[in-house]
This record gives C-alpha cells, structure tokens and sequence, in this order.
C-alpha cells in the first residue's frame, strides 16, 4: 500500500469484521528514538492458533470472495523494509492485537498518509463501534475517543455529517498541536 494510513484502515476494518466492539489505533511517531510504531488492539472473536500461524501468507483469508488476503503481509513486509518488526498476536473470543513497527528515517519507511481521513472513515462506516485513535510524538500526545463523544452528544449519530465534520476537526488541531 502506498501509504500506512490504508494499512490502519485494512487492519482496523478486519477487526470490524471480527465482530469487534472496541478496536484501540495507536499511532506513535517518535523522533528521538527514530521510530514510528502501529498498535491496533481490538476486542473481537480471535483468531485461532492454527490460522494466526497462518495469517501472514497471502493465501490465507476468511474471505469467500476472493482467495488472498494481503493486509497483514503487507504491512509485515513494509514494517521490515523499513528496518521495523511485525507481530500479531491473538486468542479466539478475547481479541486481536497487531503491532508493526519502522525505522522513521528509513529510505523504505512509508508516508504516514491521511491517518485523520482514515479515523473518519472508520467512524462513518461504523458508527456504534467504540475507537479510540491514540497518537503521540515527542511534541506531546492526545486521544480521540468514540464513546465520549457518543455520550457528550446524547443520542445523535456519529455519523451526522456535522459531526464528522467536528471529528475531523478535533483531530486536525490536536495534530497540529504535536506534529
């Protein structure tokens, strides 16, 4: 993938499909300890040990539609080109945790992307989900939580077009404030 944002996006969309209630993005771009760390934790059905085993190779998939599944190999074979590491871990009926890390300053590490257009996306797909994206740099940190504004609002749809709109908009500025 061209950008990691699509790879977050992939991941995070897996975890929808799992059945995923709460799914935790972390995204830590560290400059001092030249490092730039993917966390994606989420509380869906699991993967057993035979296929977590598996889930690497790109001929392993749930899909019926197609017989590859290119997600998680991807980002394994980005995170280790850019002088990172990849690891997955999981238990059926507790959930899936996904960690890729990549040199920052590494020729092969890819541009971060559209990771606000990404938590947008993912909230508008899936309103009810609980996300919590999470982002920290040596500037600062700050989170992003859907079930806090859920309950500030009251009742009204995440996916209420003003409300996206304010989404992205607490999210441009808290970037801002530590990019």
């Amino acid at each position: 993938m061209k950008e990691l944002s699509l790879n977050v996006l992939d991941i995070a969309q897996n975890s929808v499909s799992a059945g995923a209630k709460n799914i935790v993005i972390e995204i830590n771009e560290l400059e001092s300890k030249d490092i730039v760390e993917i966390i994606i934790t989420d509380d869906g059905c699991g993967m057993s040990e035979e296929f977590l085993a598996r889930v690497t190779d790109p001929f392993t998939t749930t899909r019926t539609t197609r017989k590859v599944g290119m997600g998680i190999p991807l980002l394994k074979m980005e995170a280790e080109m850019a002088g990172g590491s990849f690891s997955i871990e999981s238990e059926v009926g507790k959930g899936t945790r996904v960690y890729a890390s990549f040199g920052r300053s590494n020729i092969d590490m890819p541009p971060l992307g559209d990771l606000t257009g990404t938590i947008i996306t993912l909230v508008q797909g899936s309103p009810d989900i609980d996300f919590i994206y999470r982002r920290r740099t040596d500037k600062g940190e700050y989170e992003f939580s859907a079930a806090e504004v859920r309950e500030a609002l009251g009742g009204v749809p995440l996916d209420t077009p003003e409300v996206l709109v304010w989404i992205r908009e607490y999210i441009e500025e808290n970037e801002s404030n530590i990019l």
